[in-house]
């Protein structure tokens, strides 16, 4: 199972409608699909890189503070970041990628397929 289908297993399961926008990014989705998603807490000292995909060269798509609790699909590899080579694709209605290693796990997420 790829990305776009986990994520759409994920919001069906929920009950919610997802509208899936340019490289299949979750463009938009109830708050109840976010609330079940498993969360983690932004744990960086600056503003965390939001990025297009899970590298730190890729489309700058915005930040979270510090502090920021935020909902998370799944975890999958990615470029390494301070030796971590998880990130996570952000779940609720925000589209993009994460690195893992500033953000703290509040619920476990499983690997996407």
């Amino acid at each position: 199972m790829n990305i776009l289908s986990y994520i759409g297993h994920r919001v069906a399961a929920t009950g919610a409608v997802a509208v899936l926008a340019g490289a299949g990014a979750l463009a938009a989705a109830p708050a109840a699909a976010a609330a079940e998603l498993p969360q983690g807490k932004v744990v960086s000292r600056v503003t965390l890189s939001i990025r297009s995909e899970p590298t730190s060269k890729s489309t700058f798509l915005g930040g979270f503070a510090p502090g920021t609790v935020v909902p998370l699909y799944c975890k999958t590899h990615g470029q390494k970041v301070d030796g971590n080579d998880l990130w996570y694709p952000l779940g609720g209605p925000k589209p993009g990628w994460v690195a893992a290693r500033y953000v703290k796990n509040l619920a476990p997420a499983g690997y996407c397929n």
